[in-house]
């Protein structure tokens, strides 16, 4: 069973990069750039690891934290 990764960032080259070494690591990787995105995607993905940003777009970091939590 592939482990499934969430990458919450708005800077696109960080976000592929990591999306990159993620998936050669067999891992599935979602990748959304906002936080009011992240938590959308959290439902529905339900991944086992989110790599999160502190500052987001929307709703900070800290809040889509908190809501996941």
């Amino acid at each position: 069973m592939k482990g499934r990764v969430l990458v919450v960032d708005d800077d696109l080259a960080l976000s592929e990069m990591l999306s990159i070494v993620l998936r050669q690591e067999g891992l599935e990787v979602s990748h959304v750039a906002d936080g009011g995105a992240a938590v959308g995607a959290f439902r529905d993905t339900r991944p086992d690891l989110v790599l999160l940003d502190v500052m987001l777009p929307g709703l900070d970091g800290m809040e889509v934290c908190r809501r996941i939590r």
